[in-house]
């Protein structure tokens, strides 16, 4: 079991957002925030479905699981909050948040389903973060120095996604959970999650005033097809989750170890 612990980030999150902060690129802008828009409700999806199917394991795998299901809790408790206070700032620049009512509808649709839905469903949506987390971890620059604080943030949540990405995945499996649903699940969140944040991007990009530029569009074109592009560089470890002998710890978590080793002055541990 991987030993997580839980950060406080050192950042004030209090002072205000600048509406490019993204190295003053519009495109990045609107795809960061929309991803930052849907992580309140989806991070206490998560814990729900982690806590949930943690209590229906036998006593004997409880106490296997017990440390990395309160590191797990821990983590995405704290991106939680840290996140919606980030999308305060985001409604004080008046960009309207439409994917987290769609999200709590979709979820509202999983109440009384079998516990290992919740978690193929956690596992899936985990492996699209750990895999846009360790993009990011390898292209930080991306980011900008406009606002180091949010770059900070992001940098951090990305790591720790990377460091917990097995949770859900082996708890959907200790409870049974076969490899026709994983997969299954796995193109349906595929579908949800790339349209979301697309409509929430080109939402944010329209309300921003931004949407029709041609510098918008160019942006966008490199951020995700150029030769350091997010989805030309994610199709792979993608495509691998497909596999049924597939696990995420066969994927390279070393960008979140360096990250979190070279950057400790950025974040104290909780209880510590």
């Amino acid at each position: 079991m991987p030993h997580l612990v839980v950060r406080r980030l050192l950042v004030d999150m209090e002072a205000p957002i600048e509406r490019h902060w993204c190295a003053g690129d519009a495109f990045r802008t609107a795809l960061f925030n929309a991803l930052s828009m849907s992580f309140p409700v989806g991070e206490q999806f998560f814990i729900d479905s982690v806590r949930q199917g943690f209590e229906r394991l036998s006593p004997g795998q409880q106490e296997r699981f017990r440390a990395e299901v309160q590191g797990f809790i821990g983590q995405e408790a704290t991106h939680r909050r840290l996140h919606a206070l980030y999308n305060g700032h985001l409604d004080r620049l008046g960009l309207v948040n439409g994917w987290e009512p769609r999200a709590r509808e979709r979820l509202q649709m999983m109440q009384g389903a079998d516990v290992r839905h919740w978690l193929a469903i956690t596992a899936a949506n985990e492996h699209f973060t750990a895999i846009l987390a360790d993009w990011m971890l390898h292209n930080a620059d991306l980011l900008g120095e406009r606002d180091p604080r949010l770059a900070t943030l992001w940098l951090w949540h990305s790591a720790e996604e990377s460091e917990h990405k097995s949770t859900a995945f082996d708890l959907y499996q200790a409870l049974g959970g076969n490899d026709d649903w994983r997969i299954r699940w796995f193109w349906r969140i595929t579908m949800i999650f790339v349209a979301d944040t697309l409509r929430q991007t080109v939402s944010n990009l329209r309300q921003d005033g931004t949407l029709w530029r041609w510098s918008t569009w160019k942006s966008a074109a490199a951020c995700l097809f150029g030769s350091r592009g997010l989805v030309r560089r994610t199709f792979r470890p993608w495509k691998e989750y497909l596999r049924r002998d597939f696990h995420p710890s066969q994927q390279d978590s070393s960008a979140s170890q360096r990250w979190l080793a070279d950057n400790s002055g950025r974040f104290s541990l909780v209880g510590h």
